[in-house]
C-alpha cells in the first residue's frame, strides 16, 4: 500500500505542475479578462494541488514528489506554441487546455477506481479530480 500512495501522489503531483506549465504557457496569448480569470483561478487550484501533496509525501517517503522533467515542459511549451501560432482564439485555448485536463482525469479516476490508497491520499486524489472535472464545465463556454 506504501507504494501505491507514492505513486499516487507522483503521478497526480506531476499532472498538477503540468497543469500550472501549461497554464503559464498560454495565460500571456489570452486577451479575454473572463477567460483569464478562470485560467488563473484553475493555476491557484493546481498549485494548492501541488502544495498539499508537496506537505503530504514525507509520511509515505523521503524524496521529493516527481514534478515534470525539462523535455515534457518544452513539449508543452512547443505545442502550445505551434498549436497557438495563427489561431489565439478562447476557443482554441480552451481545446489545448481541455485535452490535458482529460488525460489528468483519466489518470486520477483510474488512480481512484484501482489503487488501494490512503484516505488521505484518496481524498487528494477526489479533490484533483473534481476541480479538473469543474474546469472541463468552466472551460466548455469557451470553445
Amino acid at each position: 500500500m506504501e507504494s501505491e500512495n507514492i505513486n499516487a501522489l507522483d503521478e497526480i503531483h506531476k499532472g498538477a505542475c503540468m497543469g500550472i506549465d501549461a497554464l503559464d504557457f498560454v495565460m500571456d496569448k489570452v486577451e479575454d479578462d473572463n477567460l483569464k480569470e478562470e485560467l488563473t483561478k484553475q493555476y491557484n487550484n493546481y498549485q494548492e494541488i501541488a502544495h498539499k501533496i508537496e506537505e503530504i509525501y514525507p509520511k509515505y517517503n523521503n524524496d521529493e514528489p516527481h514534478k515534470t522533467n525539462a523535455m515534457n515542459k518544452v513539449m508543452t511549451w512547443y505545442g502550445v506554441e505551434m498549436k497557438t501560432l495563427t489561431d489565439k482564439s478562447n476557443s482554441k485555448i480552451a481545446e489545448l487546455l481541455l485535452n490535458g485536463i482529460n488525460m489528468g482525469i483519466i489518470e486520477g479516476r483510474k488512480i481512484l477506481n484501482n489503487k488501494k490508497i490512503d484516505e488521505e491520499v484518496n481524498s487528494l486524489i477526489s479533490k484533483y479530480v473534481t476541480m479538473q472535472e469543474t474546469a472541463v464545465e468552466n472551460l466548455k463556454k469557451y470553445l
